[in-house]
């Protein structure tokens, strides 16, 4: 799921202030400590290899974020593709493989224990 800045509604808009909110933007319940992460990514980068092993050889931790550069498309288990660019805020659920199509860098927030055991896994693949 992924929305544009400007596609937002805006909840007030004062003097200097401008508040927009997007409600139900994916469910954090009983996901414990969340992580917040900044990812440089580089065009061509493609996770299908770094996933292989984990359950369905795609990352199983979802993930909010926004888009400060860059386009990234992602694929889902059904084969299903969703492409972010600048500006747009997204939630990414389990179950996914990432290509960077243009240099990337997004701010993710993420479920600390399942993402950090993507991350290792990702560590482990490149080591060898």
């Amino acid at each position: 799921m992924k929305i544009a800045k400007e596609n937002i509604e805006v909840k007030m808009e004062i003097p200097g202030a401008v508040i927009r909110q997007r409600t139900n933007f994916g469910d954090a319940s009983g996901l414990g400590k969340i992580s917040g992460e900044y990812f440089s990514l580089s065009a061509g980068v493609d996770t299908t290899p770094l996933f292989m092993g984990l359950e369905g050889n795609q990352c199983q931790c979802p993930h909010w974020g926004y888009v400060l550069k860059g386009k990234i498309t992602t694929t889902d288990a059904n084969g299903d593709q969703e492409t972010v660019t600048v500006n747009d805020l997204f939630y990414w659920p389990s179950g996914h493989n990432v290509k960077v199509d243009s240099d990337a860098e997004i701010i993710m927030f993420s479920p600390q224990h399942e993402h950090t055991h993507v991350i290792n896994h990702m560590i482990e693949k490149t080591k060898g």
